[in-house]
């Protein structure tokens, strides 16, 4: 079972059994290997996979197996799965067996995305409107895996419209063994009031543990989360602008390197997360290194770098990496300033 909510964790990295314990929300386009590996040594107790289609995996994609592809020095990862079919998701845990239950320590059905690309498949924050069709896509992943099935989701369709306690009870239902609440609704996207109050009910109101999701950024909004009774925070944008928030969240005097140091650790495990990739995936086109260091670095480099003297001439230059040395130039060139 996984070990950052359902026990405590097994080594020196994360929250103490007791404590508070901090998680990675899985991000499009983000929550990649190198950068999970980022945010455990930044304190993360638990983090997940991008989104995994379920209906890719049971047509054999062999990109989307590439999001399930993970690195040495992780910890615990969750593999979040979306779709809308009981087959498809019931067949493709059934096929990866072994391979899931000997890398991920849960499965998660996503019942939260709000974007059109998820929704218009009937996946993602659609299911929110039909808890019984929650409760079968569960049940299904439940009795086709050994790992321990969990529930990503949110308050309800819009407000007026809450049916986030029918989709708790669907979720034990179904065996579920905990749930990630974002609370909002369907209808807010990503912005707007989160709704502790019904965070807190739902908390006193199931047996199951409760992570709490939305719009957690700084200490105070951490401590309002936790007030509610969650087992566990769920950390998104934060953590995107400082991988190390986890540690700061956890102890004001948390040892962070600065954000130089941060982006040569995240560049050396993409290079190193490339060559796994090409040597699972042997037959596959993987991109080269100066393609694939530039893509996958080109978001994260504006938050390492922004905020530093002469930042419209380093945004000129961050805008126009198109390969490895580029990227190593910068990092040089920026350290060799701090030391000055």
């Amino acid at each position: 079972s996984c070990r950052a909510i359902f026990r405590p964790c097994a080594d020196d990295i994360g929250a103490a059994e007791g404590e508070m314990k901090y998680v990675l929300a899985p991000l499009a386009g983000f929550t990649d290997a190198p950068f999970r590996r980022l945010c455990r040594e930044g304190g993360a107790d638990l983090s997940y996979t991008e989104m995994v289609s379920a209906a890719g995996l049971s047509h054999g994609s062999s990109p989307t197996r590439h999001l399930m592809e993970t690195m040495p020095g992780e910890g615990d990862v969750g593999l979040q799965l979306f779709g809308s079919k009981e087959i498809e998701l019931a067949h493709s845990l059934r096929e990866l067996g072994d391979e899931v239950t000997g890398r991920f320590c849960e499965v998660n059905l996503n019942a939260g995305c709000p974007m059109t690309k998820i929704t218009r498949e009937g996946a993602g924050a659609k299911l929110v409107e039909d808890p019984q069709k929650v409760y079968r896509l569960l049940k299904a992943m439940a009795e086709n895996t050994s790992l321990p099935v969990t529930l990503k989701t949110r308050l309800g369709p819009r407000p007026g419209w809450v049916n986030i306690f029918e989709l708790v009870d669907a979720a034990r239902s179904a065996g579920a063994k905990g749930v990630i609440v974002h609370a909002r609704y369907t209808s807010q996207m990503h912005g707007g009031q989160v709704a502790l109050e019904t965070l807190a009910e739902v908390v006193s109101r199931t047996s199951l543990p409760v992570t709490g999701n939305g719009s957690v950024v700084d200490m105070k909004s951490a401590s309002e989360m936790e007030k509610t009774g969650v087992k566990a925070i769920m950390v998104g944008r934060a953590a995107l602008s400082n991988p190390f928030v986890f540690s700061l969240f956890r102890s004001r005097s948390a040892a962070i390197p600065d954000k130089i140091e941060m982006c040569e650790r995240h560049l050396k495990y993409i290079v190193e997360f490339r060559e796994r990739l090409a040597a699972a995936f042997p037959g596959d086109r993987i991109p080269s290194l100066d393609g694939y260091t530039s893509v996958k670095m080109h978001t994260h480099l504006f938050r390492y770098f922004g905020g530093r003297p002469g930042a419209a001439s380093l945004r000129a230059r961050l805008n126009t990496v198109r390969t490895y040395s580029e990227i190593r130039e910068i990092v040089d060139s920026c350290k060799s300033q701090t030391a000055g």
